[in-house]
Order: C-alpha cells, then structure tokens, then sequence
C-alpha cells in the first residue's frame, strides 16, 4: 500500500504515534488510507451541504473496509464573486485546488482518494488533482440545486441577473426583484442551470471518474447521499483492482467528453476547463477537436439559460445515462471506455436500462440543431479563435454585423449598456480581460445579462478576451485569443469600427484594412493595470492563453 511510506516499518514509529493522536487505533491504521477531499464552506450554496456527502463517503469507505481521512480545500462563488474583483480569483482558484491536493496526498500518501467538489473551478482543478496524482480515485459531487419559483414559472440566479436590466428600464418594480432575489434559489447545490459547475459535473461521467447520477441527481435528494456511499465503496475496489485515472481517462475518453458537452449545450467555460483537466493525462484537446465534434454532433438538449428546463428535468428525464443513450443510437460514443464503475460504459449503459424518458427534454428524435452547443470562430479578430455558446443565440443573432463599442474593463461596460448609450445593432468590445490582462479572465456575466435585462438580447453582441458564465445567453462571443493584453487584434479595435460575426461560418472578423490596422499597432501602447495581488501578478506572468485552457507555462528549460 501506498500508505506504507507513512505508516509501515520501525522507522515510522513516530509517525504512527502522529496518527494515534488522531484517535485511530492500530486497526485503522493497517486498513487502506483513503484521501477525502471535501471542498464544504459556509459561503457556497453549492457547498454548505458538502460535510453530509462526506460523512456518506467515509461511510461507504468504512463499510468497504477502508478508513478515511478528510481536509478541505478552498471554493469561490462565481456569482458572489462576480462583478467586482473577487472574479480576477476564480479561474486562479482551479490551479490552487490542484496544487494543494497534490501537496496533501504526496505529504500524505494516500492510497486512494474520493473528491467532493460541486461548484465551478472546484470540479475541474479535483479532476486536474486525479489526472495528476493518478491514484485510484472518484469524484462525488453534491449535485445540483432545485430551481426557483418567479413571475412566469420556474427561475433561476440568472434570471436575477437579468432583473437588474428590467428594474432599470422600468419593466419590473423594487418589489418584484426583491422577491425573485429570494425566490430563486430555493436549495443548496449547484445553480440550476446548465451553468460551468453542472457541465462540469455531468461531464464528469462521460469522462468516466464520475458514477452515473454524478452531474443531475439533485443536492436535496436521498439519491444523491446513497450515491455518496457508492462513491465511498466503489474507490475501495478501484484501490483493490488497482484502477487509476489514467488507465479510465483516454483519447477515446476525450472525444466522449467533447460529444456529450456539444449535446447537452454546455458553458462555454467548458473549453477552458477540459483541456486543462486532460492535459494532466498528456491528451491534448484543441479548439480544433471541440469544432470538429461540434459539428458532428447535435444539441439534443436546452437547458437554462438557453432554454427553460433545469437539471432536475434533465434527471426525472433520464439523466446523463439518457442523453448518452441518444447519443449510441448516432454511433457517437466510444463505449468500450473503462469507468470508475469498474465496467466500460456501454456495460454501465447497459445496466442501467438508459433510456429517454422524456423527449421534450431529451431530444433524441428531434434534436434542437444538428450541430452541437459550442462553436469555435476565427478570423482576423481571432486568429487563434473565440468560444460561444451558439445554442443560446437569437437566430437574429447568428450572422450579424455591427460597428463595435470599445470598453477596457468591465466596469466602463456596465454603466453604458445599462445608461442606454448601447444602441440596437452595436457590438460591445471588453478587452483586457483575458487569463493576462485582467488578470484571471473575469467572466462577463453582469453585461451579458444587463444586455439581455435592457431588452438588447436579439440586437447587440458582446466580444472579449474574457469569459463567460454558464448562465450567459445571447450573442456573446469570448476567449477571443491572442488577448489584448497579448498584444491580439482586439487591442487594435476603435469605436465605430465594423465588425463582422457569422456563427455559422464560424467568422470573426475586424473588417478594418490591413494598412490600417498595421499603423495602429504600430502606435500601440498598453494601458497600465497596477496588480496589488502577489498572486495575480505571479499568475499573470505564468498563464498561457485561454485558446490553451489557460493552464501554466511549463518552466523555461523543462
């Protein structure tokens, strides 16, 4: 056992005499040592309910005949953080979990590791950890939350964020967004929607780290405390088979990851957070490879913000079992990957009787569009490509050309777009808020939704070097790489300029004369942005493009 280097032998008395203090006795200690990595806090409501999901792990472990030791590891909302500068510290927060889990279980030699993350870095920077490490491991979310009740039906965080537009213009009263603010979200768990934390978590099962149930099953749910206990058990036997991430995790793997996030219309931070998480395995994911299987693909589902179903359809309707069950009858999927259920996926299939239980909600017959969710744009304001969320785009908005309106942080954007100097027909540039230049790649869901809120929704898009919430709809274009700070065309964008988009061509261009735009960067000077943080600073210095999944440099002469 890998414990052994703790615990085994005469000179590793004192460091049993450590684990006495603890309160384990000798029995425990000779049983396998498994890792319980709990990202529970008391400022997530994706997390407050963690420590449950925790105790059913350790449960599970104890009952397979392991013992468990948990520590925790930081988690940031993104909508507590969003729109101030707490979001320059989201996407940093993904490459700290994975340090600190690699730090832990190396000073700590587990055996094997069960993760509990649910909300958005978390998922990924714990998958990042496995890839890593790659010793017998699962992930076991908390699930998603419950949606909210508002004046039309159902609702959801974003359909607050989107109040704040319709308050300005007079839509709705102090009232009405009061009693949305708390009405929306009703539970603990993951916001509702198909935002970046459920993707990541629903995906998770196509990669095969996670069990199925893993990314619908919702927080509040019995179900989800039983699959905690699987989770629990289920490592033990990954441990006694040896199973490990990187023998679950193949190209096969990534292509299946790819096709279920093009089906199911999934954040656009997606395309961040895959190719980081298989770049720990030595698989590369390009945008190439996400465009290419998009448009194979079709988007079998819309969820919010796209469409007006929510996790918990997504689960009474079959769940991520269901959609892949669409997805085999399209020979899409590779089933003969191997998952932490110790079978391969068609077996799990198989097994499970997967089935769409409700077309309405999983289109398998009638799909939404013939090509998937994402699509990836290039063009001269692009060169190494842009994200969006094609699935929740006006069909207004699908080729549209406009003349741009240049804003170099979000903070200049959100008082013009809700001051209505925004007009219908304009393109909204944010630069210099890429992984470098902002730094941390601050997602935009406060101008997407005030766009959305002012009633622009199918006349004005939004272009930047930022990102985007899972939660953002509309013709909202981001990752545009090389970032402006980086010196990418999108630095060289002026007020009035035409730009032009055609999602379905996949074309993002300035439609400015290369002359032109050669004079400009000639004359370019970069603003000057003081970063306080020790951390961003290091950050900023270390980062690679989002087109790269904004991962690390590898150190220079390695």
């Amino acid at each position: 056992m890998r414990s052994a280097l703790m615990k085994s032998g005469l000179e590793k008395a004192p460091h049993r005499s450590l684990l006495y203090a603890l309160g384990l006795t000798r029995e425990e200690m000779e049983r396998p040592l498994i890792g319980v990595v709990n990202s529970a806090n008391e400022v997530v409501p994706g997390h407050i309910h963690l420590n449950t999901i925790a105790e059913a792990v350790k449960a599970g472990i104890r009952a397979a005949g392991g013992t468990p030791l948990m520590f925790p590891v930081i988690g940031v909302c993104d909508g507590l953080a969003m729109n101030h500068d707490g979001m320059h510290f989201s996407l940093v927060s993904r490459e700290i979990i994975a340090d600190s889990i690699e730090i832990m279980a190396t000073a700590h030699p587990f055996d094997a590791m069960v993760m509990i993350p649910n909300c958005d870095k978390i998922v990924p920077g714990m998958l990042m950890a496995m890839l890593r490490l790659n010793i017998p491991s699962i992930l076991i979310s908390g699930g998603p939350m419950l949606a909210g009740t508002g004046p039309d039906g159902h609702s959801d965080l974003i359909d607050v964020f989107e109040a704040v537009g319709k308050r300005r213009r007079g839509v709705i009263d102090d009232e009405a967004l009061e009693e949305l603010e708390q009405s929306a979200c009703p539970s603990c768990g993951s916001c509702s929607g198909m935002f970046t934390a459920n993707s990541m978590n629903c995906l998770s099962e196509s990669i095969g780290l996670a069990l199925p149930g893993n990314g619908t099953i919702p927080a509040v749910m019995s179900r989800r405390v039983r699959l905690a206990k699987t989770a629990g058990m289920r490592v033990m036997d990954l441990l006694d088979k040896n199973i490990r991430p990187r023998d679950i995790v193949t190209a096969k793997s990534v292509e299946n990851a790819v096709t279920l996030d093009m089906a199911l219309g999934c954040s656009t931070n997606t395309v961040l957070h895959l190719p980081a998480v298989f770049a720990e395995a030595k698989l590369p994911l390009t945008l190439d490879i996400f465009d290419a299987i998009s448009r194979r693909t079709p988007n079998l589902c819309k969820l919010s913000p796209a469409g007006h179903h929510y996790l918990e359809d997504l689960d009474r309707a079959g769940g991520i079992p269901g959609v892949m069950s669409a997805l085999v009858k399209r020979d899409l999927l590779h089933l003969d990957v191997m998952t932490v259920t110790g079978k391969t996926l068609g077996e799990n299939l198989k097994d499970l009787k997967a089935r769409v239980k409700n077309p309405d909600v999983i289109r398998d017959e009638k799909p939404y569009a013939e090509q998937g969710g994402i699509a990836i744009l290039r063009g001269s304001l692009a060169p190494d490509g842009a994200v969006v969320k094609q699935s929740a785009v006006a069909p207004a908005m699908m080729r549209h050309t406009g003349p741009a309106r240049v804003f170099d942080s979000e903070e200049l954007a959100n008082p013009a777009i809700l001051g209505g100097s925004v007009k219908p027909g304009d393109i909204v540039v944010i630069r210099y808020e890429g992984p470098q230049g902002g730094p941390g790649m601050r997602e935009m869901l406060s101008p997407t939704s005030n766009v959305m809120g002012m009633g622009l929704g199918e006349s004005v898009a939004l272009i930047t070097d930022g990102r985007f919430s899972g939660g953002t709809r509309g013709a909202a274009i981001g990752h545009v790489s090389p970032e402006a700070a980086d010196g990418g065309p999108i630095a060289l964008v002026k007020d009035g300029d035409t730009i032009e988009i055609d999602i379905p061509a996949r074309k993002l261009n300035l439609l400015v004369p290369e002359e032109e735009l050669a004079k400009r960067r000639a004359a370019l000077v970069q603003p000057h942005k003081e970063i306080a943080s020790p951390l961003l600073r290091r950050y900023a210095a270390q980062v690679k493009s989002a087109a790269q999944g904004a991962i690390y440099k590898e150190p220079a002469g390695r």
